[in-house]
């Protein structure tokens, strides 16, 4: 049983081959069965990544299959995320809301008291605190980060919420 030159497609030489002979024809079928608003330039570029991302699962008889088939599925693909995003911008949006205005106002004077009370924070526990609060960071990458231990960074950040508890009321 002879075994083919090229098992796959993965060496450099035979994908620019299969590139310059099949990337016209991918163009042309994506934009003739879909029209240009899909970028058929894209896909075709897309599909050409896959291929090489897979070369090694893909021999060179079905080289041209696989090219097409992608790209005809990167295609529908499209083309549903567009019809979802038309029937999202058809939907009804509520301009108003049901929050009553006293509401928003304590929301301000809240914000404000926060905002204070951040501000007599020493600067390490304003710096764990909001990394780990507003960014979501653990205390490991924090500790990391600021290259201290662990502990210093729980230190600092329960520091900081028993300092914030005091100047705030209410939390």
């Amino acid at each position: 049983m002879s075994k083919n030159l090229y098992d796959d497609v993965c060496e450099e030489k035979l994908f620019s081959e299969l590139f310059k002979k099949h990337s016209q024809d991918l163009h042309n079928f994506i934009y003739y069965k879909y029209g240009s608003h899909i970028d058929p330039k894209d896909k075709v570029q897309e599909a050409f990544l896959k291929l090489w991302d897979n070369c090694k699962k893909v021999p060179l008889q079905k080289a041209k299959n696989f090219l097409f088939t992608v790209a005809n599925n990167l295609s529908l693909n499209q083309l549903k995320h567009n019809s979802v995003k038309l029937k999202f911008q058809q939907g009804t949006h509520k301009d108003k809301t049901n929050i009553n205005p006293e509401f928003i106002l304590e929301e301000k004077e809240y914000l404000q008291k926060y905002q204070n009370a951040l501000s007599k924070l020493t600067e390490n526990q304003r710096v764990a605190f909001l990394l780990n609060k507003t960014e979501g960071k653990k205390h490991q990458e924090i500790a990391d980060l600021l290259g201290i231990s662990r502990k210093a960074v729980e230190k600092r950040i329960y520091g900081a919420l028993e300092r914030l508890r005091k100047e705030i009321e209410g939390i």
